[in-house]
């Protein structure tokens, strides 16, 4: 709920560049509470290298495309970046469908929503991104 409330003030705080400073700390707050509060859960168990690796690339890819991009290109870089966030929303639906019961309607309901908005993100990242 805190992660929630963190991601929520770093919106508002990013709509004028007077607080942006403050609603990228807020940004960095909640995501860092949300990695720290899932490698506590029970089923995080042995997998702190298989994080640390997709940590390490997810960064250094990250790190490549700062450097490369100039600041003229960022609202494009930031569209493919954001089609990422669709794709992964979709995965983690599909792999959530995969476990499930699936004689339990609202998990299905769940899971489809979580994949459409998913799908929809990534299918409208990309047109913004063909379009700019």
């Amino acid at each position: 709920m805190v992660c929630s409330l963190l991601f929520i003030m770093s919106l508002s705080g990013l709509n004028n560049q007077g607080t942006a400073k403050r609603g990228n700390f807020y940004g960095i707050s909640g995501m860092t509470l949300a990695i720290c509060a899932t490698m506590f859960l029970s089923d995080f168990a042995n997998n702190f290298l298989l994080f640390g690796i997709a940590a390490g690339v997810g960064g250094l890819i990250g790190l490549i495309l700062a450097i490369r991009v100039d600041m003229i290109a960022m609202p494009q870089l930031v569209a493919a970046l954001h089609s990422f966030v669709g794709l992964a929303a979709v995965l983690v639906g599909y792999s959530k469908y995969l476990e499930t019961n699936k004689e339990s309607l609202m998990e299905l309901i769940e899971t489809f929503i979580g994949v459409f908005i998913g799908a929809l993100t990534f299918t409208g990242s990309l047109v913004a991104w063909g379009k700019l």
